[in-house]
């Protein structure tokens, strides 16, 4: 049988290091986002289809699910990848850029999960399905530095944890994943992170995609990666907040890069 994979983002980074792996093993990857050329490309290379559409649109969003569905009427993998940075604090970022971080890294899973319910339900049917939530690391701590992204991500949390116990025996299983800090296209850390400590805890986007095929291979729901020394930030963040706004304090970006 055939799996159908659809992973948004997927033309750089993270989604591009899943599409990737994914293919290698053996999943037919539906590739979606807005660059056609870098796309097409990745496409031709790995044998997927491609798919425009920006995640933060909700007509799109509907459109692409209606096309996809029309092709592949079960959809055993729904990566929700789509992302952009928003840096700067609440002080001064733009709000234009506030709401277009809310329906990005936040709606967007909404609105994709929704669209492709009818394919997942079909997929559950005869064997099961997933729905990955690339959430961050900054969805669990209070992230001064780049203060519209931490808060959509904590959304994108907040939805996927509660999508996980809304799909509960249902077939279908979610997976949030929260990576630290990731060297991509987008979010370019090492260049950007004052901190040489937290610069020392950059990774790549393959490690993002080989914990991404572990959690579904093993059912967990919440993964963090690096599991060290991500994982302890986000409980101290529970249990002692206000160490952790002078800890987040050292990753402000550069000045420049703002």
């Amino acid at each position: 049988m055939e799996r159908i994979a659809v992973v948004t983002g997927a033309s750089s980074g993270i989604g591009e290091a899943i599409a990737r792996r994914l293919a290698r093993d053996g999943w037919r990857c539906v590739l979606v986002a807005r660059r056609e050329d870098r796309l097409r490309a990745l496409a031709d290379e790995i044998g997927a289809e491609i798919e425009l559409c920006d995640v933060g649109d909700r007509a799109a969003v509907e459109g692409l699910a209606e096309r996809v569905l029309e092709r592949h009427p079960a959809i055993h993998l729904l990566v929700n990848n789509a992302g952009m940075p928003a840096r700067g604090t609440f002080l001064s970022v733009d709000l234009d850029l506030v709401e277009e971080v809310m329906r990005v890294n936040y709606l967007g899973s909404v609105w994709c999960s929704r669209g492709f319910q009818p394919g997942l339900e079909a997929a559950a049917r005869v064997g099961g399905a997933h729905i990955v939530n690339l959430v961050s690391v900054a969805g669990t701590v209070s992230f001064a530095p780049a203060g519209a992204y931490a808060a959509s991500k904590h959304a994108q949390l907040a939805y996927s944890r509660s999508l996980g116990a809304a799909l509960r025996d249902s077939g279908i299983q979610v997976h949030s994943i929260l990576p630290g800090f990731v060297e991509t296209e987008g979010f370019p850390q090492k260049k950007v992170l004052r901190s040489r400590l937290l610069r020392s805890f950059v990774i790549e986007a393959d490690d993002v995609a080989v914990t991404v095929v572990k959690a579904m291979e093993k059912g967990k729901s919440e993964c963090v990666v690096p599991w060290f020394p991500y994982r302890f930030v986000g409980i101290a963040q529970a249990i002692a907040p206000g160490l952790v706004a002078r800890f987040v304090g050292m990753s402000a970006h550069r000045g420049e890069s703002v």
